[in-house]
């Protein structure tokens, strides 16, 4: 289940639950003649009954839904009004759901932010009273249900994140996976258009990794890619970006550079510089190695990444048949000012 489905199905239950119990109420006061709790419980139904409709149509949209937000500080609104004007008995234990509610949409941030809000409201007036164990107990238990439940949020964005970042780096060698490169290449290419600023790519290979992997076993040539992915984070410049290092093809050993704001001549010296500095460093157990590198820089006629994709594995397959630990670039059409 993605994230997203499961965000979907999180707030439409969570929507639904907090519907029902709040027409449960709605009915009891109805039947006992509390009116004023009777319409509050109607209020509330029906801005959950909203909110559960605003799931459903934006289900693809769960990561980013700004409606849940306006939802939210509708029910809270209206509950903290009527906890401070009506004379009704156990309104304030109504906030407890709506607070669980909160946490499980809402980032944690604001969650906490308007659930503390709801919490005073339900809880201050009768500090300002007289003190009671009802009060006492309410205090407890809204403290106690924002910690646990705000923890527990917070170790599911935490745990979210996590595999978010798992699926932009690559496991083996840290670097950004080569899946989301033409993606982010293509905003690149926008952004370039945009500002006329050049835009260069180098691809790059490790030469001779089946022999690597054969003399030094799997453990050797991923400690091997590890290592030249944090040379090559130390060499590149901040807005560089690095891709490559497929975990699942390790004998590939191929990684890709993004370079704004580069011409030709700049990203000839730093393939240069790229390729004398690993070609001529002493690697732990390996030894000195050798790297092939190709780079083109985009032209007026480049509006695809997967066309500068390709011109640089041109670039980088001549550099291989000339001679390994070559660099090599090809050329598009001059960048139009």
């Amino acid at each position: 289940m993605t994230e997203t489905r499961l965000r979907t199905w999180t707030h439409a239950t969570g929507y639904t639950l907090a519907a029902i119990f709040m027409a449960a109420l709605g009915l009891q006061n109805l039947r006992y003649g509390f009116y004023p709790a009777f319409y509050l419980a109607l209020v509330a139904t029906t801005v959950l009954v909203a909110g559960f409709a605003y799931t459903i149509v934006c289900r693809r949209q769960q990561l980013s839904a700004p409606g849940h937000i306006v939802i939210l500080l509708v029910l809270n609104g209206a509950l903290a009004l009527a906890m401070l004007g009506l004379d009704t008995p156990g309104v304030a234990h109504w906030a407890m759901p709506v607070v669980v509610l909160n946490l499980l949409i809402l980032p944690l941030k604001r969650a906490v932010t308007i659930s503390g809000l709801l919490l005073a409201a339900a809880i201050i007036p009768g500090w300002l009273n007289e003190p009671s164990v009802p009060t006492l107990n309410m205090t407890a238990g809204a403290l106690v249900l924002l910690i646990v439940t705000g923890a527990y949020v917070w170790h599911y964005d935490h745990m979210a994140q996590s595999a978010k970042d798992l699926a932009l780096t690559d496991p083996v060698t840290g670097a950004n996976n080569a899946r989301f490169l033409e993606e982010n290449l293509s905003k690149e290419i926008s952004r370039a258009i945009a500002t006329d600023h050049p835009l260069s790519v180098i691809s790059l290979k490790l030469e001779h990794t089946d022999e690597i992997e054969a003399l030094y076993g799997s453990s050797g040539l991923q400690t091997l890619l590890r290592n030249v992915t944090a040379r090559l984070f130390d060499i590149i410049r901040a807005g560089d970006s690095l891709y490559g290092g497929n975990g699942q093809d390790q004998g590939d050993a191929t990684f890709y550079l993004v370079l704004p704001f580069t011409p030709e001549e700049g990203v000839r010296v730093i393939a240069e510089r790229i390729r004398r500095i690993v070609s001529e460093h002493e690697w732990p157990e390996v030894g000195k190695i050798a790297v092939s590198l190709g780079c083109t820089t985009r032209s007026s006629t480049d509006t695809e990444a997967g066309q500068l994709l390709e011109r640089a594995r041109q670039a980088m397959n001549e550099a291989r048949e000339h001679d390994a630990d070559t660099v090599w670039f090809i050329s598009g059409e001059t960048v139009q000012a």
